[in-house]
């Protein structure tokens, strides 16, 4: 398999990264306008790719705190 292949294979559309994040298509684009997503522009399209949102989705998730002992 070549790079290029494997680049493309990583790159999901909106409608894609909508239903992986669990995010509306429209709060994906509002997202993607205000730079709080990591996208990519392919021509004219907006993509998306798998290892960022991971990345993304990591930072920011918010952990549970450690419960106190009373």
């Amino acid at each position: 398999m070549n790079k290029n292949s494997d680049i493309v294979n990583r790159l999901i559309t909106v409608k894609e990264a909508a239903t992986y994040t669990g995010l509306a298509p429209d709060t994906l684009y509002t997202m993607v306008s205000q730079r709080r997503i990591p996208y990519v522009k392919v021509g004219r399209l907006t993509k998306f790719d798998l290892g960022l949102l991971d990345v993304w989705i990591k930072q920011h998730t918010v952990m549970p705190m450690a419960s106190k002992v009373v």
